[in-house]
């Protein structure tokens, strides 16, 4: 069978990635050895089962021509050394089954953790586009595929592949005529087998592709289960989760098909191998070319080797089925980041919070430009407001300003350092984040408000909620500061949740605060309360607020209005409506807007 070049290169693809699986041990690679040595043992003491049994029938068969004693004294000798490889090999197995259960769960979680750090710590960009539920079935399916590698490899196919590259080549010694014809069948079948990972393999990619599709669709209508049932979307939903479940049907049931013709055709060669070796067994017999021991062992060698030829099947079927699972893990393992951190990257000290931009220029990849040549400063304890109208690039500098982007042109700079030159960590560190929408973890409140500082003292803790004014409203919560907030905080109000996201940021004590239209989808009653709890968050720190309600702007020191990418006018409130510029048409709009009769 010859590989076309395309399917060469799939599956020399294929190998790298599972060089990659057997790397990930690590840590593990000592218990891998001894694995490797036990299953030597193993392998060795089966292939000694059927030559043993084939020497206790030449035994018997020539003990008419032997004296009592004589075929006892073989007999015991046989029996004793026949004991003595079954103890070693229970022990063998033992060994193996124990720690390659261990192995394979051990660095099932390794592979999960390291895939789990790896997705939380890519930007904006990789996350925008990829979906949450592709990406857990990804690192799931992935670490199970490999889970199942590991396993199945240390407790069974590593010792299948040294029977049949190491020990069948050996039986040339035995026997060569019977050899031969046991090497050929074994040829046999694993041709056949290769021959349907041939057919199989492109159907096997499109379904595992189809089964990434089911799970971000499912993901996608559960997160937004609001959306589905308020425009009664229920029924289009299932009509498209089912359309794809055909697809994964149509593609994977063919794959199914082949496979079991190959375990109906495995089950039926045991008994083709044996009655071929007893037939062929039974003329060199004849021509005294093979004894009858020689034939016994030989038909045991077959059954066995059938067998492990099977298991072998079983795990290469393994290897071509969970390849795309394997293969899109570690694609997503080998996404870098578009905002790297540099290898000497310093902790960003604790300063004042100044921030200045200096001629910053940046656009999303394949988009035109969102910021062109933007300066500006903001020193310690100043609030600044960013307007404008929508897609004008505010949303975008304070995004950059936590290196979720890195610029295309300028810099950043916090207390005199340039952001892209400390550590990312320290530099999230030192800003707090209020949005829009609250953004709050299925967990307690508790450790919703810790996860920015989870060494917070209960006092701190309160201290931080009663400025929010959370606390009254938390303490009367079934569990007070232990009850559960729901997926998304979904059994808060909006004002609730976000008084929490406000005591969140009190509570981390950052220099540097944005307010990422922090009220303006609360009602008026719920708006001045958290108002009063940002004032007291906003005191005496570097204030940033992006803002499309101009009435929430009114006190900030400095308004700066973008448009088209660029600081077109700046100013106070007051000074900026006397200018009749860009901001006072924004204005006058919003009060247009408010006067139009309902």
């Amino acid at each position: 069978m010859v590989l076309q070049p395309h399917r060469l290169g799939d599956v020399m693809k294929l190998l790298k990635s599972y060089i990659r699986v057997f790397a990930m041990l690590g840590r593990d690679l000592r218990v891998a050895a001894v694995l490797l040595v036990a299953n030597l043992v193993v392998a060795g003491l089966q292939f000694l089962d059927p030559l043993l049994f084939g020497q206790v029938i030449q035994l018997l068969s020539r003990s008419d021509t032997m004296t009592p004693l004589a075929v006892w004294g073989q007999a015991v000798g046989l029996l004793t050394v026949w004991a003595a490889v079954g103890v070693i090999g229970i022990g063998a197995n033992i060994l193996v089954a124990l720690h390659s259960e261990r192995l394979a769960h051990r660095n099932r979680l390794r592979a999960m953790h390291r895939f789990f750090g790896h997705v939380l710590g890519l930007p904006s960009s990789f996350h925008g586009q990829t979906q949450s539920g592709r990406l857990m079935k990804v690192m799931l399916s992935g670490a199970d595929c490999m889970f199942g590698i590991w396993l199945s490899f240390f407790r069974e196919a590593e010792a299948t592949f040294v029977s049949l590259l190491v020990l069948l080549p050996l039986t040339l010694f035995l026997n060569w005529r019977l050899a031969l014809v046991l090497i050929v069948l074994v040829a046999l079948f694993a041709v056949m087998a290769l021959l349907v990972i041939r057919r199989t393999e492109a159907g096997q990619q499109r379904a595992q592709g189809y089964q990434g599709r089911l799970a971000g669709t499912a993901q996608d209508a559960l997160a937004n289960v609001a959306v589905v049932q308020s425009f009664t979307r229920l029924n289009a939903e299932l009509r498209l989760f089912d359309d794809i479940v055909r697809q994964v049907i149509t593609h994977q049931f063919p794959v199914l098909n082949w496979w079991a013709v190959v375990n109906v055709m495995t089950r039926g060669s045991s008994t083709i191998a044996v009655i071929t070796i007893v037939g062929i067994g039974a003329w060199l017999h004849a021509q005294g070319q093979a004894s009858v021991g020689e034939i016994v062992s030989f038909m045991g060698l077959a059954t066995m080797l059938i067998g492990r030829l099977d298991s072998a099947m079983n795990f290469v079927t393994r290897l071509f089925m969970d390849g795309p699972n394997v293969a899109e893990f570690f694609s997503v393992l080998d996404t870098t980041s578009t905002v790297p951190e540099k290898p000497n990257a310093i902790e960003l000290p604790h300063g004042a919070g100044s921030v200045r931009f200096e001629d910053v220029r940046f656009g999303y990849p394949r988009a035109p430009v969102v910021l062109d040549g933007v300066t500006f400063s903001a020193e310690p304890g100043r609030t600044i407001a960013l307007v404008g109208r929508t897609g004008a690039g505010k949303s975008t500098a304070m995004a950059m300003l936590q290196r979720l982007w890195d610029p295309d042109g300028g810099r950043i700079l916090i207390d005199g350092f340039d952001i892209r030159d400390v550590t990312i960590d320290s530099l999230r560190q030192r800003i707090g984040v209020v949005f829009q929408e609250s953004m709050l973890l299925n967990r307690s409140i508790r450790d919703n408000l810790l996860v920015g500082r989870p060494d917070a003292t209960d006092a701190e803790l309160e201290q931080a909620c009663r400025l929010a004014e959370a606390h009254d409203f938390i303490t009367r919560q079934p569990q007070g500061y232990d009850t559960l907030v729901g997926e998304r905080g979904a059994t808060l109000s909006g004002g609730q949740r976000q008084r929490l996201a406000i005591a969140r940021a009190l509570l981390k004590d950052p220099p540097i605060l944005i307010l990422d239209e922090a009220t303006s989808a609360l009602d008026a009653a719920t708006e001045a309360r958290v108002t009063r709890a940002l004032k007291a968050l906003m005191l005496g720190r570097t204030t940033f607020i992006i803002a499309h309600r101009l009435s929430t702007v009114r006190d900030a020191d400095e308004i700066l209005v973008f448009e088209a990418g660029q600081i077109v006018e700046r100013g106070t409130f007051d000074a900026l409506v006397r200018q009749h510029g860009i901001f006072t048409e924004l204005v006058e709009s919003q009060l247009s807007s408010a006067l139009v009769p309902v």
